[in-house]
């Protein structure tokens, strides 16, 4: 939706301008990570900004804003308002003198898109360049807020995959370069929007490279500099589904099968769902019957269940009706096509075959398949397709991100302000005044109640002033930075 962007906003902000108290010249504000409702997970990956900016702070509000005559933008505004809350403001002046000054005089200041950062701590502060523009610090807060919050927690949650499945891969002695593949962003279908899809798809890619979101690689080309012809944004592999398997139909499976790996995908890594009907007879007879066609191929032919318990139908289920189910899909591939063991003793099949699943996975699942595989001698060889499941399932309170002021300036004095409802567990309590971010033990360390002088010399850098993107982060800095 293309609309004025002071109107990509809740009602309640643009009343907020009469309501500060009089002569009041400045807004500081912050956003931070409240808490976390992930599990074991005390650090939020901090991503997006870069993308917010460039696509609104700077394209939108020139384009639908600034760019427009006036009385155009400002007849919008008036319209809404007054059709919803029922009559005029008392002035809109704020607009118009905003309007004719041409850019948003907001500062931001950021710790660097990628850095890992503690509950408690914020990733960003805000503030008025221009004293009469006190009122737009907070009134960016609805679209910052909705913009931020997916990217950062679809960065962290990839990010915890990537520990998981980097442990694994060094317990059982997979070599480090597969774990980048074995996260693949299955999620776009299941999203809530397209650009969530994106802002997601893109944190997925901080810390893999396998992905079917093809927007997110576009997305990070234009927004953080990366060059698909330069560097490995992202990548997937061929793949079929279950349209594909029903029209050859059920009696035709196997020839459809056949055909797949023989005339379509001769060579290559090819993805076949196989669960359309029988997946156990799909991992015994058909690829029994195929298997010298596999050896003989260059590539892999990957099995991809697409239905039941995850964890069952790739580790195997001991309470199974058949020796297929008792076994599970990896074992049945082993006894199969056999494979090699790694230095850890484990084994992993041969390179010709292979298995994702991609069904209602989370990070509980892929845990219990890798340890379930270890158990059984396997190596960390399944891949994960990482969907809505995962990526969708989660609000701006998954990490408590909130946008709230600390400190005013109102004629003349400053007052350092914060919230700290007696109704509350302390998870709503903010900070105070000027904010200060040092790095201490290798970690983040918010420092409040700080003088200017100490405020400047923070680990919050300004990225954005006065309408212009000032400090810029490449993919490739973004990528390298969260894994140190």
């Amino acid at each position: 939706m293309k609309t004025n962007p002071f109107l990509l906003t809740d009602y309640y902000k643009v009343g907020h301008v009469f309501q500060y108290p009089d002569n009041t010249t400045l807004v500081y504000s912050n956003l931070t990570p409240r808490n976390s409702r992930l599990l074991g997970v005390d650090e939020m990956v901090f991503f997006g900004l870069q993308y917010f900016i460039k696509e609104y702070l700077v394209n939108y509000f020139n384009d639908y804003f600034f760019n427009q005559p006036k009385e155009v933008v400002m007849a919008e505004y008036k319209r809404r308002v007054v059709t919803s809350l029922g009559a005029h403001l008392p002035s809109y002046d704020h607009l118009e003198k905003l309007h004719t000054l041409g850019y948003l005089p907001i500062e931001i200041k950021a710790l660097p898109e990628g850095s890992r950062v503690p509950v408690k701590v914020p990733c960003l502060t805000i503030v008025n360049t221009i004293p009469e523009f006190y009122w737009l610090t907070n009134f960016l807060e609805s679209i910052l807020s909705a913009i931020i919050w997916q990217p950062c927690t679809s960065a962290t949650i990839a990010h915890e995959y990537r520990k998981l499945l980097d442990r694994y891969a060094a317990e059982t002695g997979m070599p480090a370069d597969f774990v980048q593949w074995q996260g693949h962003d299955f999620s776009f279908r299941g999203m809530s929007s397209l650009e969530s899809a994106v802002t997601s798809g893109m944190g997925h890619l901080l810390s893999f490279t396998g992905t079917d979101t093809i927007p997110a690689i576009d997305a990070l080309e234009e927004y953080y500099g990366a060059d698909a012809d330069k560097e490995l944004i992202g990548g997937s592999v061929a793949a079929t589904e279950h349209s594909v398997m029903c029209s050859g139909s059920k009696d035709g499976e196997l020839e459809t099968f056949h055909r797949l790996i023989t005339e379509v995908y001769p060579s290559g890594i090819v993805s076949i769902v196989s669960d359309t009907w029988d997946l156990w007879k799909v991992c015994t007879d058909y690829v029994s019957a195929l298997k010298e066609v596999i050896l003989k191929r260059e590539g892999k032919v990957v099995i991809r269940p697409d239905s039941g318990d995850p964890v069952k139908i790739i580790c195997g289920d001991v309470d199974g009706k058949t020796e297929a189910e008792r076994k599970g899909v990896v074992e049945l591939l082993w006894d199969v096509f056999g494979g090699t063991v790694t230095e850890k003793g484990y084994k992993v099949l041969d390179s010709h075959i292979g298995t994702i699943y991609g069904d209602s996975i989370n990070l509980q699942r892929a845990e219990a398949i890798c340890e379930g595989l270890k158990q059984k001698g396997f190596a960390s060889q399944a891949v994960f397709g990482i969907g809505s499941f995962t990526y969708q399932y989660n609000t701006r309170d998954t990490f408590g991100m909130a946008m709230k002021a600390t400190y005013v300036e109102v004629a003349g004095e400053g007052r350092e302000i914060f919230k700290n409802p007696v109704t509350d567990d302390g998870m709503k309590k903010s900070a105070t005044g000027l904010l200060q971010v040092k790095i201490e033990n290798d970690t983040y360390v918010l420092y409040d109640k700080v003088s200017w002088k100490e405020e400047k010399e923070s680990e919050l850098k300004t990225v954005f002033k006065d309408g212009k993107l000032i400090k810029e982060f490449s993919l490739a800095e973004i990528r390298e930075r969260l894994k140190q």
